[in-house]
């Protein structure tokens, strides 16, 4: 059984964030792969609840592009240069999420998200994923996506880690993964 912990995070008195770590415990190591991409993108859709969500690409576009129109993933081109992927099937994102773990993507929830924001996506290619940093007051949630590592982070002023665990803990019942919460 893989564990998943879930644990608050001080990155200072202006941010409440959330990390998740998803790791095998016998051998204390990250897992990715075929093996965990289900499971992330379960957890994705999990802490978006009903909000639009999308994953925001700002490096390596053209594989990302060709990936999701081989693949019938529904993106969009941002007007700063970047991938939105607005396609929400958790097989579909497994997919995209087993292919593309190598890479650090964003993820982010909300209103804005299913609008499109033209700002927050100029900054996310001009300073990568620190923009999220001003932008997630407006969002649900932003999430820093580094599944190589087994590692996403949640920045949030609307979901708690006692929520994410809640979460989480409902989402993934089927998998052979335990949530738990570290103080």
């Amino acid at each position: 059984m893989l564990r998943l912990t879930v644990e608050a995070l001080d990155l200072g008195p202006d941010v409440r964030a959330v990390g998740l770590e998803l790791v095998d415990p016998e051998a204390e190591e990250p897992v990715g792969g075929a093996e965990a991409a289900p499971l992330w993108s379960r957890a994705l859709g999990a802490l978006a609840g009903e909000e639009p969500c999308v994953l925001d690409f700002f490096a390596h576009l053209d594989r990302v592009r060709e990936f999701c129109v081989n693949n019938d993933v529904r993106f969009r081109d941002s007007a700063a240069g970047g991938v939105v992927v607005t396609d929400s099937d958790p097989d579909v994102l497994g997919r995209l999420f087993e292919r593309f773990e190598s890479e650090t993507f964003g993820a982010r929830a909300g209103e804005l998200a299913g609008e499109g924001d033209a700002a927050l996506e100029g900054e996310l290619r001009r300073r990568g994923l620190d923009a999220y940093h001003q932008a997630y007051p407006r969002y649900f949630f932003c999430a820093i996506c580094e599944l190589e590592t087994g590692a996403m982070t949640v920045v949030s002023e609307k979901l708690w880690a006692s929520e994410v665990a809640r979460r989480l803990r409902a989402a993934l019942k089927e998998f052979p993964v335990s949530v738990e919460m570290l103080m």
